[in-house]
């Protein structure tokens, strides 16, 4: 049988780097110097912080250090959660405007039996200025 020359993969996903998805809220295990600590980033960046303090006040500069460096980590992961939570939050809202044009535009919005309710005015005037928007987060986004 022949070799390959490429090692393959044993996981599903094939070299691409996953989301995160709700690591805002996810629980993790972290074995720090002092056991494991388990939580949200958010607790652990706290628990971190403590034990470093406590190490400070003693007087250990090796453990404040390391205990630090172990908040700061947990404190990347976060923002790097919260970021991506906001691209697809604000991906979310550019789609949702783009469908209310699209409707607009198409008449769907309109009053039933030719009645003018007062807003056809509105959605006329208002839809030029949320495409020049949902452009221009489009263009951000490239």
């Amino acid at each position: 049988m022949r070799q390959q020359n490429k090692p393959r993969s044993r996981n599903k996903n094939n070299g691409n780097r996953r989301s995160m998805g709700n690591a805002v809220n996810r629980v993790f295990d972290s074995s720090g110097p002092e056991g494991k600590v388990r939580g949200t980033p958010q607790q652990i960046i706290e628990k971190y912080m403590s034990l470093f303090r406590d190490s400070q006040l003693s007087g250990d500069r090796v453990a404040a250090e390391n205990f630090q460096q172990h908040a700061e980590h947990y404190t990347r992961i976060l923002s790097e959660a919260l970021k991506e939570q906001n691209d697809r939050k604000e991906q979310q809202e550019a789609q949702a405007a783009s469908r209310r044009i699209e409707r607009a535009v198409s008449g769907s919005d309109l009053p039933q039996n030719g009645q003018d309710d007062g807003q056809t005015k509105l959605i006329d005037k208002n839809s030029n200025g949320l495409s020049d928007q949902v452009e221009e987060l489009a263009e951000k986004e490239s």
